[in-house]
């Protein structure tokens, strides 16, 4: 089937998607849902994505006048040049605000599927197993994005009874770095991975004997110094250096340490987190007890 003239891939993938066979269909759903991430996929993956055998990829591809599984990836790359948009690696400059929450949501979802796929379960047991261990563990970061991360893990640390800080700023790091020796941790999380005061800082902890764990993208300088390195892979997003896939990678890869550590931490760290729990519950600022003596404080005037 030959391609109609002037009419862009894309646009055909839309249009015709219903009057194709159901396998096919799913195959289309990939590519529209993620046409950037569709374009550097290789068969096999796209296969798995869409449900599908690797024959159906290639009937798909001649589905739309293309010979090869190639030649529809340069067709559909050159056609994101052209009309692809600047605001999201997912969305086309004419989607609807139904097509931008549906496409946004499904690139975050396929995006912590691969990670699920990628994690690598002895690593997490062994960075699992030098928090439990460890006499002191120092959070690093830079950036907003990892700032929080580094913020998340300190309290979720310091709430499993471990002896954590979240140090931001690059002076205190190296004074951190050069107190933490054998059986300090240094946990630097750094999505980019080559801040330089940062680097120097796991260098130098590093050298001091502390062991240095590291929540960055594969093959950054970050993750050249760590001893253990948590490699988090997500799309480039076309906006921001740090985009929502990445950060909610590094949430869910936090999530599942501090998981894994309380098990191994034993039945005391599971009580001592239901205590905090009812504690807040009933002293926190929301509370209702909290609110109730506000309120006794300060009456409401009638009349």
């Amino acid at each position: 089937m030959s391609t109609p003239l002037n009419v862009s891939l894309l646009q055909q993938l839309r249009e015709r998607q219903s009057e194709l066979p159901e396998a096919q269909r799913n195959v289309v759903r990939i590519v529209l849902d993620d046409p950037r991430a569709a374009v550097v996929a290789t068969v096999e993956q796209l296969a798995q994505q869409a449900g599908v055998s690797m024959p159906t990829i290639v009937r798909t591809c001649r589905s739309f006048g293309h010979d090869s599984v190639r030649e529809f990836m340069v067709a559909l790359a050159q056609d994101l040049a052209v009309s692809g948009s600047h605001l999201h690696r997912s969305v086309l400059a004419d989607d609807t605000a139904q097509d931008v929450a549906s496409k946004i949501v499904h690139a975050a979802v396929s995006s912590l599927t691969e990670l699920g796929r990628a994690i690598d379960a002895d690593l997490l047991d062994r960075v699992a197993d030098q928090l439990a261990t460890a006499r002191r563990i120092d959070c690093y970061s830079v950036g907003a994005a990892s700032t929080f991360m580094a913020s998340e893990l300190q309290s979720r640390l310091f709430r499993l009874g471990r002896t954590a800080n979240a140090i931001f700023d690059a002076h205190q790091q190296l004074v951190s770095a050069s107190t933490l020796g054998p059986g300090g941790v240094a946990f630097v999380i750094s999505h980019v991975g080559r801040m330089p005061y940062t680097l120097e800082a796991a260098r130098f902890a590093r050298a001091q004997g502390a062991t240095v764990i590291a929540l960055t993208q594969p093959d950054t300088p970050l993750a050249e110094v760590a001893d253990l390195v948590l490699a988090v892979s997500v799309p480039q997003d076309a906006v921001m250096r740090v985009g929502t896939e990445a950060y909610l990678a590094h949430l869910v890869v936090i999530e599942i340490l501090m998981v894994r550590l309380a098990q191994k931490l034993g039945p005391v760290a599971t009580r001592d987190l239901q205590q905090f729990k009812q504690l807040l519950h009933k002293h926190g600022f929301d509370s209702a007890e909290y609110t109730g003596n506000i309120d006794a404080q300060h009456p409401r005037l009638e009349g």
